[in-house]
């Protein structure tokens, strides 16, 4: 059997993880147990067992289900100190899986009931992130995400706020939640307002539905990178699109097998995406719900699709360059990277 490195400890950025799905299975019992939040028992099975839920999210029904279990989870977190803990236990487990640069995704309008308004809520969400940063080592930003299932003003509210928070460590703006529901052009003010104000515009699309969907994005939305777009596969000219503009696509593919965007990870389209040069970045998505966290996914591409260490280590790469790092961090990552692949494979 062929001698390969520790994918653990190849540097790397995380740029699709979403704030609840990043919680340890065990921090949401015990959070839920600390406020008697009556889970329901799908989830709590999920937990205990360490088996991702049964989750086909191909049709509405079953993103319905998904979302409830998600909620759930979110209904955990109550006060200031459960924000923190979330953000430092999510920034150690990428510390554990090699990452240096830690995106986190978040829509602070889904806290905010909870912890005293909108602008509260953020500023939780931020002073915890500066924190742990600061605290951890890790480089950690936050991308606002406005929901496709609101009201485009709501979306443009959430863009106002991210602009006013882009000195306190938001660096982008993005648009999650079922794609089928609200047309990516409702959200283009919104999107203008963000890219104006300094933030890379970063959608969800073509995870649910097909090309079309990032092709919108990539016209209505001006997106500098695409949460998810595997669906662009089945598109070679909108391939060769993503590759000329070098758009990074944020892949995740244990997520795409758990929701049954594709049967098996050997069907989610790592290779063709590497192979005409559409630059990704393998993400978790929402682990907690999906049971694997960052370094998994890398070896998904390993063992499912054949990637060998010096291709691990392109994709690696790309993830830098995808993300909203300064260029020392970028730089020091990439340094990273080339001692990598110069140590011998064990």
């Amino acid at each position: 059997m062929e001698r390969v490195r520790d994918v653990s400890e190849l540097p790397k950025a995380h740029l699709h993880l979403h704030f609840t799905g990043s919680m340890r299975p065990a921090t949401v019992l015990e959070l839920a147990d600390k406020y008697g939040v009556h889970l329901p028992e799908a989830l709590t099975e999920a937990l205990t067992s360490g088996e991702p839920p049964k989750l086909r999210a191909t049709d509405e029904r079953g993103w319905f289900r998904f979302q409830r279990l998600y909620d759930a989870a979110r209904s955990c977190l109550r006060r200031p100190e459960d924000i923190q803990r979330l953000v430092r236990e999510a920034a150690e487990e990428d510390i554990k899986d090699g990452s240096g640069w830690l995106e986190i995704q978040v829509d602070p309008t889904s806290y905010a009931p909870r912890l005293g308004g909108l602008i509260p809520a953020l500023e939780i969400i931020l002073d915890a992130v500066d924190t742990t940063s600061r605290e951890t080592g890790l480089g950690m930003r936050v991308l606002v995400a406005a929901n496709r299932m609101k009201h485009p003003l709501d979306a443009r509210t959430l863009a106002r706020l991210a602009v006013r928070y882009a000195d306190r460590g938001v660096v982008g703006f993005g648009l999650s939640n079922d794609e089928r529901r609200g047309l990516a052009r409702d959200f283009d003010r919104a999107f203008h307002i963000a890219r104006e104000g300094g933030l890379l515009s970063a959608p969800h699309g073509g995870e649910l539905t097909g090309p079309a969907s990032v092709r919108d994005c990539l016209d209505d939305l001006h997106a500098s990178r695409i949460g998810h777009g595997v669906r662009a596969a089945e598109d070679p000219r909108l391939l060769k699109r993503l590759a000329d503009r070098g758009v990074t696509c944020e892949v995740c593919p244990a997520s795409n097998v758990a929701l049954g965007v594709y049967e098996k990870p050997e069907d989610v389209p790592l290779r063709t995406f590497f192979d005409v040069g559409v630059p990704m970045a393998l993400g978790a998505d929402d682990p907690l719900l999906f049971g694997s966290r960052l370094a998994a996914q890398y070896e998904i591409a390993r063992h499912a699709h054949g990637f060998s260490d010096a291709e691990l280590a392109e994709l690696a790469r790309q993830s830098v360059r995808g993300s909203a790092a300064p260029e020392d961090v970028r730089a020091r990552l990439l340094a990273g990277v080339d001692d990598w692949l110069t140590r011998p494979a064990g």
